[in-house]
């Protein structure tokens, strides 16, 4: 086990109570530490299964979502468990991470020009006291025209290569983005807004001070 990254500046807000981040992503470990959180990483021991036939993107990433809240949940009754699980959706197609560079250059070049969805399903959790929370946020993507050749020089990056729709609107890949309509930090990997207010209603945030 390992405990979330350490804050330089103070945020607005504290942990409350013990709260575990049921994640090994960076970009939700830093949006839960802009906050001022202290919270520890406990990652779900999790194989995702395939889409199942008839369910919708965003019924799938909920149950994606609710299914790493709860095995998390279940080694750490007393916490407050967060969970999350964000997709890149092009015409009702799930777009994974991609498998190769080629891989990489095919979902690019798709995304080029057109409107997308970023769902980030959120579920929390804490067994002990019989809480669950589900929901999910989505967030509208741009993608600017881009030139192979452009597309080609961001891949070589190596930034795209565990992203789902092979890009990353916090690193590099920000100039392939042209406009968002919708949560910022949904797109990033959790919707920083709506996961707080949740967090403050159950009582596990505190205002500092």
């Amino acid at each position: 086990m390992n405990y979330g990254i350490n804050h330089i500046l103070q945020g607005p807000f504290r942990s409350a109570r013990e709260i575990v981040l049921a994640s090994a992503s960076p970009r939700r470990q830093m949006l839960l530490t802009s906050l001022g959180l202290d919270f520890q990483v406990e990652p779900a021991e999790f194989i995702e299964p395939r889409q199942k036939f008839g369910q919708n993107p965003e019924e799938y990433a909920l149950a994606l979502a609710r299914e790493k809240c709860r095995l998390v949940a279940e080694k750490k009754s007393g916490a407050m468990v967060l969970g999350a699980d964000t997709i890149v959706v092009l015409n009702e197609e799930i777009m994974g991470k991609p498998a190769s560079e080629e891989h990489a250059l095919e979902m690019l070049t798709r995304l080029q020009g057109e409107l997308h969805s970023v769902i980030t399903a959120v579920s929390i959790r804490c067994a002990e006291d019989d809480i669950e929370r589900s929901f999910r946020i989505i967030t509208r993507v741009k993608m600017a025209p881009a030139d192979r050749d452009v597309l080609l020089a961001y891949i070589s990056t190596g930034e795209p290569q565990d992203k789902a729709g092979a890009y990353a609107i916090q690193g590099q890949g920000a100039f392939l983005v042209e406009e968002i309509i919708g949560s910022y930090t949904n797109v990033v990997g959790l919707p920083l807004s709506q996961v707080l207010r949740a967090l403050l209603e159950l009582k596990a945030v505190r205002l500092s001070g």
